[in-house]
């Protein structure tokens, strides 16, 4: 198996979103952006698979080597080769590479966020960045497009927190930050033992509003001369705010599941959003 068929395997079977807003690219854009999200993967999977913090903290320890041995030209790993093989053709920095780790790592540090100004660092690591790599990736002429790219990583991120706030309650992480469950009566036990109320309710249409913002934001700084380099970012937010329209829908039921969109449907809102961005 080639590092690529490696990415491109790990892709797939994450069964998510972002795969699909991959497969209308160039072979090389393709090739590259499969490699970034193969390795955020990786290093993402080492949190949530882990149960040993120590252990999960060595892991993490091992892929910041990996990214100095890709700057170096000697990497080890199979993404770490593909990342290798991307960075001849594109800009992909080490040290944004190392800061998604770092975003990774606060999940092993802390479990709770004070107020949105720490939850917004997170989500800058974990996503923003993402979106600048992704940027690079893809294409663009105008460097307006990095706040754009900035921005609709955050918005992916506080939908990801939206839908998966269950399935991350049951990992004893709760991302919306404290001083919001405060402000909306809803005790951090009813996120914990998935206890659904009014209150939960008006808190969830209030992230779903705040990630709407985000998404408003960064489409409207998307440069004219960009869209059609940028589109698999737009479909991405096509796909992702069905989601959230879906999920408001089910009045906001995701502390007992995960809502999520077909296959299918994914494909024809890629399809479709492709044909016509």
């Amino acid at each position: 198996m080639t590092p690529d068929d490696y990415c491109q395997q790990k892709a797939a079977a994450s069964g998510s979103s972002f795969y699909y807003s991959f497969l209308f690219l160039p072979p090389d854009r393709r090739r590259a952006i499969m490699a970034l999200y193969a390795f955020c993967r990786e290093v993402d999977d080492v949190v949530d698979e882990c149960q040993d913090p120590a252990l999960a903290s060595t892991k993490l320890a091992w892929w910041r080597q990996e990214v100095d041995r890709v700057a170096g030209g000697q990497p080890q790993h199979p993404v770490g080769q593909a990342l290798q093989a991307a960075g001849k053709s594109f800009n992909l920095p080490a040290e944004q590479l190392l800061e998604i780790i770092d975003g990774m790592e606060m999940d092993l540090q802390q479990a709770r966020y004070l107020d949105f100004k720490g939850l917004s660092l997170y989500c800058y690591r974990v996503a923003s960045v993402v979106g600048l790599l992704a940027a690079e990736i893809f294409g663009f002429q105008d460097r307006q497009t990095l706040r754009y790219a900035h921005d609709l990583g955050m918005a992916f991120q506080l939908t990801n927190i939206i839908r998966d706030i269950g399935e991350d309650a049951r990992r004893g992480r709760i991302y919306i930050p404290m001083d919001e469950l405060k402000q909306f009566h809803v005790p951090a036990a009813d996120i914990l033992n998935g206890r659904y109320s009014d209150n939960f309710t008006a808190l969830m249409q209030f992230q779903m509003e705040r990630a709407e913002r985000y998404y408003d934001q960064a489409l409207a700084q998307l440069p004219a001369i960009d869209r059609k380099s940028q589109r698999p970012g737009l479909i991405m937010a096509a796909i992702y705010r069905t989601l959230l329209r879906e999920i408001k829908a089910e009045n906001y039921q995701v502390l007992h599941q995960r809502i999520a969109l077909t296959p299918v449907r994914k494909l024809w809102i890629a399809w479709k959003t492709w044909a016509f961005a």
